[in-house]
């Protein structure tokens, strides 16, 4: 384990300078064939006391490849947005370090929009943590409902746990704001994924930091996805006196979100009861 250590970083470092060094030979675009779920990017229109949402991803999924295509508009008023949640899915329980980071903001009415940073794939393309080392997908903001974003990795089976964090309606209006005017710019300058670099929690630690008055520091929790809920907790960015591992025992939800599909716009309320 200590050779491992030791190996590991060096590894990190030749990659990417690699991937720096081939930088030219391949452009990121954003008119590729892409899969359908990635196939309309969200359009965002900033205004002085509200955000306009065209193409919010609103999915039914009735199985992991099967689902009815759905788009919707939102406008949110800024004064709406009232928290944020931490979601997390670990792709194994055995060994949790690779896992999927993204966040969900809380409006009035018991409304939520889910932001996820993801590899934007192409036509039967599936995800490839090697692929992503290599400029092999761009990145792209998903931005959709709770039902079709935490739904779709219920319906996967996935391990789920839906945090509440300590932001406040100020900071959470900041970082919508933030992470939508971002969503907006990679529709017009594309951006390449990259496993280490530019990818779901490396954009998430950006976004927490411009709001946080103690910033998440580059580390293991950073580059080990499954781990940044300890991160957070120890960094007091989570709503709970909990220590971490009790916290995964209360915030899990993989059971309750698989029992709320089908629900629609209930499907945050559901999710969420119980967990006071």
């Amino acid at each position: 384990m200590r050779t491992l250590l030791l190996i590991l970083p060096v590894a990190l470092v030749a990659l990417t300078a690699f991937w720096f060094v081939t930088a030219g030979r391949r452009a990121p675009r954003s008119d590729r064939s892409w899969a359908v779920d990635h196939a309309r990017a969200v359009q965002v229109e900033v205004r002085d006391d509200s955000v306009v949402l065209r193409d919010v991803r609103d999915f039914e999924w009735h199985g992991p490849e099967e689902f009815s295509e759905r788009y919707r508009t939102e406008r949110v008023a800024l004064d709406e947005v009232r928290a944020v949640w931490f979601v997390l899915a670990p792709f194994a329980e055995r060994w949790r370090g690779l896992a999927h980071s993204f966040v969900s903001f809380e409006l009035t009415g018991d409304r939520f929009i889910s932001v996820s940073v993801e590899a934007r794939r192409e036509m039967d393309e599936g995800y490839s943590l090697a692929r992503g080392l290599w400029r092999g997908f761009e990145t792209t903001y998903v931005v959709g409902t709770e039902h079709d974003l935490i739904g779709l990795r219920a319906i996967r089976g996935d391990t789920l746990f839906v945090y509440p964090s300590k932001a406040t309606p100020e900071q959470a209006r900041s970082m919508f704001v933030d992470m939508m005017r971002r969503a907006e710019e990679l529709r017009h300058a594309p951006e390449f994924y990259h496993t280490i670099l530019n990818n779901c929690n490396t954009n998430l630690r950006s976004h927490v930091n411009g709001v946080a008055s103690r910033p998440l520091p580059w580390g293991w929790g950073i580059l080990l996805p499954g781990y940044s809920d300890a991160l957070a907790l120890d960094h007091g960015l989570l709503a709970t006196d909990l220590d971490i591992e009790a916290a995964r025992r209360r915030y899990r939800v993989d059971e309750r979100a698989r029992d709320a599909l089908g629900s629609g716009d209930d499907f945050g309320r559901r999710l969420r009861e119980g967990m006071e």
